[in-house]
């Protein structure tokens, strides 16, 4: 296997006994590639590792260091956890299931020859490739915005620095001052995550800039959990928060980075922090693989397989997939599935039925949590819903308390189970 060393080297966690490893393994011994170590990528690296003991050569591929969820870093902007929480290593991955981390990043797929190329310049040959490379944002969705722009007006929808921006920004808002947010367009990752985040937002503005407001401009006539929030908001932040649907001119939003303002429908508002979420696509490794099909990558739901090439899967935020929101708990599911496949493709070993299952928690106020959820199957055409279930609008504040304490316990579960911590 050719590996950059000096990529290899720069991993997380290697321990002498690691480096000492060889970097070949047996000749014969089949090679599974997962590019992106993320809810998907990380869990199907460490099943695929961990079940099957040594049988199959397992790499992943992820240019981070440290990997900080996307998934509860709106409790970061709420003041209910700290960033370094949402922070998670891959040294366990390691130095316990011989994974092979190799922190660079995938700039190309070679389908024919079997092979991806890294920006160090190696190359990784596979038999299987797993691609979960999350999202990616599709240019000129929101007008006025561009990457470029990401410092003025963040997007805060990949976790880490972005985050931290955002939160140092609200913080630094003038008294009486206009938080905004232009959110994006269906489909996308985390369908509550928009409006959790202005919760999140307005729990931080009650405490240390009260006489604030919020803006929401939404281009959709509806969101996930909308009369669970709407309730919310009226409890907890009466008068604060507005939003703007696409009857109001939310469809119809531009913004001027340079200048603070968000124009609605022809008009002009100044605004002191800016939160845009553009529209989404699949991560861009997945376009360059050629396994895309408009802004995402068509799967099988039996096994997460392209539809284009057979030997590649791929996982969580960046498939179209069928029924299955966006989220983490989607690509942690997909990633157990996927990797039951994988191993029984390579080894002969049992394929079970494939079963899906997602929660989305979020939180609205302090111990106010709700969520949404369901179980899915895969058939012909996709992973098709089976049943669901959703927080209901008056529910006491015990049963919110013990949904907001549950969705904690997930989170330790979920983290674990991506990284193999103790």
């Amino acid at each position: 296997m050719t590996i950059n060393r000096r990529v290899f080297l720069g991993s997380v966690g290697v321990t002498a006994g690691i480096l000492a490893a060889p970097m070949v393994r047996a000749q014969g011994t089949p090679r599974v590639v997962v590019i992106g170590g993320g809810a998907g990528g990380a869990t199907v690296a460490r099943y695929i590792a961990k079940d099957s003991e040594g049988a199959i050569d397992v790499t992943l591929i992820e240019p981070t260091k440290a990997y900080y969820t996307c998934f509860f870093s709106n409790l970061y902007l709420g003041e209910f956890r700290e960033m370094d929480s949402l922070g998670h290593s891959y040294g366990t991955l390691a130095a316990d299931y011989g994974i092979n981390v190799v922190h660079d990043w995938a700039v190309g797929v070679d389908r024919d020859a079997k092979t991806v190329a890294l920006a160090g310049g190696g190359t990784v040959p596979y038999d299987r490739l797993i691609i979960s490379p999350g999202i990616d944002f599709i240019d000129g969705s929101v007008e006025g915005w561009s990457l470029a722009a990401q410092n003025a007006m963040p997007h805060a929808y990949k976790g880490g620095s972005q985050t931290e921006l955002l939160k140092a920004q609200i913080m630094n808002m003038p008294q009486g001052g206009t938080f905004a947010m232009v959110a994006p367009p269906n489909p996308y990752r985390c369908p509550p995550g928009p409006y959790e985040r202005v919760s999140m937002v307005a729990h931080l503005l009650t405490q240390m800039n009260p006489t604030a407001k919020i803006l929401i401009l939404d281009p959709k006539e509806k969101f996930s959990k909308q009369a669970l929030f709407e309730a919310g908001w009226a409890d907890h932040y009466a008068g604060m928060i507005e939003r703007i649907d696409p009857d109001f001119g939310g469809a119809d939003v531009s913004v001027d980075p340079a200048a603070m303002t968000v124009t609605v429908d022809g008009e002009v508002t100044p605004v002191d922090v800016c939160n845009v979420i553009p529209a989404m696509k699949a991560g861009h490794i997945a376009e360059v693989a050629g396994i895309t099909e408009g802004n995402w990558a068509p799967v099988n739901a039996a096994d997460m397989s392209s539809k284009r090439d057979e030997n590649i899967h791929v996982l969580g935020d960046a498939t179209q997939q069928g029924d299955m929101p966006k989220s983490g708990f989607s690509a942690n599911s997909q990633a157990k599935v996927c990797a039951n496949a994988v191993r029984g493709a390579l080894t002969g070993s049992t394929v079970f039925p494939a079963r899906f299952a997602n929660t989305c928690w979020s939180l609205i106020g302090t111990d106010d949590g709700v969520k949404v959820g369901a179980t899915y199957e895969a058939t012909e055409e996709k992973i098709a819903k089976v049943d669901g279930f959703i927080s209901e609008v008056g529910e006491s504040r015990e049963v919110r308390e013990a949904t907001y304490q549950e969705s904690i316990g997930w989170y330790e579960g979920i983290t674990s189970d991506m990284f193999g911590k103790a």
